[in-house]
């Protein structure tokens, strides 16, 4: 693949994300109503401050099954290709494993787990 073929696609995403969000933003319904940009939650009107601080826990566990999710989703392509790679590729497998279950006892060892 030559360096017009990167130029082609390269210009050719610029033009789909450019095009798609001029599109968006000139058909769109446009709404003046101040209800609009008033906070809501579940469509009832909130009282009091609308700015409430989460503890960081829920957002740090969610991180953490992103992360591990996304590595588990390299097992899969191992494991179709397990006889071709032979002993190598279990000990690299092995090492990759382990190298998250460190992470996990780091993130344990941390109190991320914890629901305080």
């Amino acid at each position: 693949m030559g360096a017009e073929a990167i130029l082609v696609f390269f210009i050719a995403g610029i033009v789909l994300v450019g095009g798609g969000a001029l599109a968006s933003k000139l058909l769109s319904p446009k709404s003046t109503n101040k209800d609009k940009w008033e906070p809501y939650e579940s469509g009832m009107k909130t009282i009091g401050p609308t700015w409430v601080q989460f503890k960081v826990g829920y957002f740090l566990i969610a991180i953490l099954f992103l992360i591990f999710d996304v590595e588990t989703i390299f097992l899969v392509p191992w494991a179709v290709v397990m006889k071709k790679v032979g002993l190598v590729g279990f000990v690299e497998i092995v090492i990759f494993i382990v190298i998250l279950g460190l992470g996990l006892l780091y993130a344990y060892k941390k109190g991320a787990f914890k629901w305080e």
